[in-house]
């Protein structure tokens, strides 16, 4: 029986589901949720401190409000741009990239949210912006990082080409 504990520098597999408050699922959780612990912003920071010494088979559950999730939800990020701007087979829930205001670097993945006549509403928040989330996992795994997984600060799927890692 393995008994390591969650401790930085470890890739930890998660099965998982996240409610909100009331209950309702948000994420089933389908894959499990694989993660290098230890501060490297691969989960929430919340997550990762209560999970932090746990064992395979023990579970945590934590509640995030929006701001330790994905974020309030900013109306800015909601534009209206003409239907002729975009391919005939646009539809809701398609999604574009797009960049922030007067910033080259940051790209938003906006998502269309409704198209009406002649105007097509796209929103760059994530779609559970706004939301407190009820996170709940339970450790299935734990194994050492490699130490290229630690000098990249995140987990490397056996199938990733290399040439995509950043």
């Amino acid at each position: 029986m393995n008994t390591q504990q969650v401790a930085k520098n470890l890739v930890v597999t998660l099965d998982y589901h996240v409610t909100d408050p009331d209950g309702e699922v948000v994420d089933e959780g389908r894959e499990p949720l694989i993660y290098l612990h230890g501060g490297y912003d691969d989960i929430f920071p919340l997550i990762e401190e209560a999970l932090q010494g746990k064992k395979i088979g023990e579970s945590v559950q934590v509640k995030l409000q929006p701001d330790e999730a994905f974020g309030d939800y900013d109306a800015e990020l909601v534009q209206i741009e003409p239907r002729k701007d975009f391919p005939k087979e646009t539809q809701v829930g398609m999604q574009f990239e797009g960049g922030a205001e007067g910033d080259d670097e940051d790209f938003i993945i906006y998502r269309v949210t409704d198209i009406a006549d002649d105007k097509v509403v796209l929103d760059g928040n994530h779609p559970l912006a706004g939301m407190a989330l009820v996170f709940t996992c339970t450790v299935t795994a734990v194994r050492p990082a490699s130490a290229e997984e630690i000098e990249h600060g995140h987990v490397h799927n056996p199938d990733d080409d290399e040439e995509t890692c950043h």
